[in-house]
């Protein structure tokens, strides 16, 4: 048992990059899977965004599952039903198999996620922020794996070889036993009317459709001048960058981290989809990726700031499910703009969406000053 709690941690950042593996194990495949099925921008924008909308209903699900079975068992189910989706991209040939199982991988990823979640609150009480930014890290981590496992080359290997990995840390998760002394959690529907709630929860949204659009459009744009390593290794890198970014600003001031988030990831999405030339598109991703790094970190600053953590369930569970409908308003609108105006527009969605949550800051800000004085 003691060896077990000692793996606990480790165990927890390896889920958090595997499952961030499956969000961006599409990046690579997706102009594969357009050559072979015909489909363009806007259709290959809602497969990636049956993702997250599996993910909503996962989320809401996961958290009911938590608290009466126990952050385990919610973890290995879910790996399951992520490896599920992932064997249908290996024996599917279609588009609606693919979008079956896209969203067959978006709710097992859900419940992954409120599992790796609550188990970190509940082992390390007091150090909440610290833990889960380094668990944010793990899961920009995770966006190497995606992408590398594009080298495998057209749509079946890469899904293949991520089964592979689920498979693999199956048998780690049973392991691994719940914490030794399990922290009650309430879902409190009360902290819902906290201005600094929903201040955290835009950051969120911002933050996953920023990466949304990054990962769910771009990819058909670069496919103009690169191919699918070339794209795989881009979007490595991207990751990487996220994830120094998002460790690097760990622990630090949110607010802060939100303004910066919102300019650079929109600079960065903005030139990218406007420029044509390689040196400008590996430049204008890497200043997305730094950005949305920072807005990772910020939001879940904010929600911890907002929350109470022992009635954060409720909050957790809603502030998740408005951050992945990013995920999926960033491909989908980004697609609409992509097939419409061309790609060179695509960096209006992060920008309205930058608009907003710099509003709410500048608000909350006012009101945080007013209510000081007062």
């Amino acid at each position: 048992q003691a060896l077990a709690s000692r793996a606990a941690y480790p165990l927890l950042l390896v889920l958090g990059a595997l499952d961030a593996a499956g969000y961006s194990v599409i990046v690579p495949v997706a102009p594969a899977i357009a050559d072979a099925t015909g489909a363009g921008p806007a259709t290959m924008g809602l497969l990636v965004a049956s993702f997250p909308a599996g993910m909503v209903a996962g989320f809401a699900l996961a958290g009911w599952a938590v608290r009466r079975h126990g952050s385990r068992a919610l973890v290995a189910g879910s790996l399951v039903l992520v490896a599920l989706g992932a064997l249908g991209f290996v024996l599917g040939d279609s588009l609606g198999i693919y979008f079956a199982s896209r969203t067959l991988m978006g709710l097992g990823s859900g419940g992954i996620w409120i599992g790796v979640t609550f188990d970190t609150l509940s082992r390390w009480p007091g150090q909440e922020y610290l833990c889960m930014s380094r668990i944010f890290a793990a899961y920009s981590a995770g966006g190497l794996i995606g992408p590398a496992l594009g080298a495998f080359g057209g749509i079946h290997g890469p899904f293949l070889a991520y089964l592979i990995l689920l498979l693999l840390a199956l048998p780690a998760v049973l392991f691994v036993g719940e914490p030794a002394t399990r922290r009650g959690f309430a879902a409190d529907r009360t902290v819902l009317r906290r201005r600094a709630f929903w201040v955290a929860s835009a950051a969120i949204l911002f933050a996953v459709l920023a990466l949304g659009v990054l990962e769910g459009v771009l990819p058909l744009h670069l496919a103009e001048r690169l191919t699918q390593a070339q794209i795989g290794a881009l979007y490595v890198g991207a990751s990487l960058v996220v994830t120094v970014s998002a460790t690097a600003s760990g622990g630090r001031r949110p607010r802060p981290l939100v303004f910066g988030a919102v300019f650079l990831a929109v600079a960065g999405i903005s030139l990218a989809g406007m420029a044509t030339d390689v040196p400008l598109w590996v430049f204008s991703i890497l200043l997305a990726a730094i950005g949305i790094g920072l807005a990772n970190t910020g939001s879940l600053g904010l929600l911890i700031e907002a929350v109470p953590v022992e009635r954060i369930v409720t909050a957790m569970v809603i502030w998740s499910q408005i951050g992945i409908l990013g995920y999926l308003l960033g491909p989908l609108v980004g697609g609409l703009v992509a097939d419409g105006l061309g790609y060179a527009f695509i960096g209006l969605v992060p920008a309205a969406a930058g608009l907003v949550i710099l509003a709410l800051l500048r608000v909350d800000r006012r009101a945080a000053r007013s209510a000081a004085r007062a």
